[in-house]
């Protein structure tokens, strides 16, 4: 009991402290409650915050005191967790872990902390199913002087995947057949333009053993039926910037979908990338982006021309477009983009490059999950090219290397870390104070899937020298593919780990890391977690 105290102290302590005399307190209110929505042209019944979808931008500076009070008016629990942010534990908003119960309906909980970091982030519900069914909004922290991005506009750009459904529906769906939602099927006319293509035994030979594994080249996404909205906007709706011609605007792009990776470009301007996942990177001029559930990047376009211009992002899977417009003026719109070819996945995206026992050509080595369309001579950003903007302050090598094997089992839409699921109460990563460390993922499935580290911030090892290295929160681990991630434990807690699809995390792909200034073997045992609800783990397909 003596050691728990201790624990409970040190976290009292850290709030007690979290908030200097100077600093200036910026409060808001949220309201949760179900309410008729009409996005698609019909009304039905979504979570709202403050009336609406998706919630308020909420605003801060750097060494603002936070104060937020979240009320509760649904007849179910419910929750805030702020994606991204440096704070105490009990203040992340995931029931169950730092002591923190959830937001029971009728209460008000008050979430207190000190903003110590700038960029672009986001909150959502880490309740069940709740981000899918409305709760999620936008967090922008501006620098207290002078901000280095120089712009004359800004514009938040939240994108997300809207349907009809309940997410306890969609989670059932999945538990019944992984595949439920898998309306892309190949087609006899897609077997013949492959046989016309690679030749007819190939083509055979592809489709048999695709069969014989009972799996799907086209198995990039597990939700379909989506409506995709910018800043809670269908594209006939057509959420509109504007600006003047020849000025610097910004747009702060967040992932906020709960499945759903975009590719991201407007035609005719490049795009000049500043910011990823909130932190400053040194500029990086592409043509389009991919960006997985959680991921944010900020990017700085100059349109010279007195003409409407198209942000188009589109779902992996090419199964419709989230589209926006920026104008000079209001009432105009862009050209309308042409869909893409959807891509098919390969036996590259099953870490089979080494197998001997198999006659691999070129075309099944290339990962069929990263083929975006990028036409010729245009660059789609690759995590290689990211650089931190400073200067890393911690260049250590780690201490030691933890294995993350991402795992799942199709038949049972059951996902994994190292072969258990979260309802197992797997033993948690124990991280003592200032540790450095290696996590190296292997993804073992055929789906990418968005880790996500609450509490601290991630660098990536992309090749980069050390002092640049970029942080990340939430870094996509491709299929059948290894990457590996150093990170500084330097905030104490008990942290949520786990994929950031939100069906995935629900069905298992979650485990606990606990950071601790004692002996990690004297933190106090882990709690009991709820039991599986809305969501989870599968290894596919």
């Amino acid at each position: 009991m003596r050691i728990h105290h201790l624990w409970m102290m040190t976290l009292a302590g850290m709030i007690a402290i979290a908030a200097p005399a100077h600093a200036k307190t910026s409060e808001y209110n949220l309201v949760i409650e179900r309410q008729p929505v009409n996005i698609t042209g019909k009304s039905i019944e979504k979570i709202t915050v403050n009336g609406g979808i998706p919630a308020p931008t909420l605003r801060f500076k750097d060494g603002d005191e936070a104060v937020i009070h979240v009320t509760n008016k649904m007849d179910q629990d419910s929750s805030i967790h702020w994606h991204g942010l440096i704070l105490p534990g009990e203040m992340d908003g995931v029931p169950h872990f730092n002591g923190f119960p959830g937001i029971h309906p009728g209460e008000t909980f008050t979430y207190r902390f000190l903003l110590r970091q700038t960029g672009t982030y986001w909150y959502h519900a880490h309740s069940g199913g709740q981000e899918q069914d409305g709760l999620y909004g936008s967090l922008i922290v501006d620098p207290a002087g002078k901000d280095p991005i120089r712009t004359d506009r800004d514009y938040v750009i939240v994108l997300s995947d809207f349907t009809d459904e309940e997410s306890g529906e969609i989670m059932g769906n999945l538990k019944k057949s992984s595949d439920y939602y898998a309306n892309a099927r190949l087609t006899v006319g897609d077997f013949f333009k492959d046989a016309n293509k690679r030749g007819f035994t190939k083509a055979w030979k592809d489709a048999k053993d695709w069969g014989d594994m009972r799996m799907m080249r086209t198995d990039l996404a597990d939700v379909t039926g989506y409506t995709f909205l910018v800043n809670g906007k269908s594209p006939d709706q057509n959420w509109t910037g504007i600006f003047k011609p020849g000025e610097r605007v910004r747009l702060r792009f967040i992932n906020a979908s709960a499945m759903s990776f975009f590719d991201v470009r407007i035609p005719g301007l490049k795009l000049n990338v500043v910011q990823s996942d909130g932190q400053n990177i040194e500029p990086l001029k592409v043509d389009e982006f991919r960006f997985a559930p959680a991921e944010t990047y900020d990017v700085v376009v100059t349109p010279q021309d007195d003409k409407a211009y198209t942000i188009v992002a589109e779902p992996i899977d090419r199964t419709g477009f989230a589209l926006g417009t920026l104008a000079p003026r209001d009432g105009m719109k862009g050209e309308m983009p042409q869909q893409r070819s959807r891509a098919l996945l390969t036996m590259g995206d099953m870490g089979m490059e080494g197998m001997e026992d198999m006659v691999m050509t070129p075309e099944d080595i290339i990962s069929g999950w990263k083929k975006a369309g990028t036409p010729p001579g245009q660059r789609m950003l690759d995590y290689a090219d990211l650089r931190y903007a400073g200067i890393q302050k911690d260049t250590r090598q780690p201490e030691r290397v933890i294995d993350v094997r991402l795992g799942g089992n199709m038949e049972r839409y059951i996902w994994t870390i190292n072969g258990k699921k979260f309802s197992d109460h797997p033993e948690p990563i124990r991280l003592k104070y200032g540790e450095r460390v290696r996590l190296s993922f292997t993804n073992e499935t055929m789906m990418a899937h968005p880790m996500h580290l609450h509490g601290m911030f991630v660098q990536l090892e992309n090749g980069q020298p050390a002092e640049k290295l970029p942080n990340k929160h939430t870094v996509i681990i491709e299929p059948g593919k290894s990457y590996s991630v150093l990170v500084t434990a330097d905030e104490i807690g008990e942290w949520a780990f786990h994929c950031h699809l939100l069906f995935h995390m629900a069905s298992g792909m979650m485990t606990k890391v606990v950071v601790a200034k004692l002996d990690p073997k004297d933190m106090p045992p882990v709690q009991s977690q709820q039991r599986e609800n809305n969501g989870g783990a599968h290894a596919h397909h």
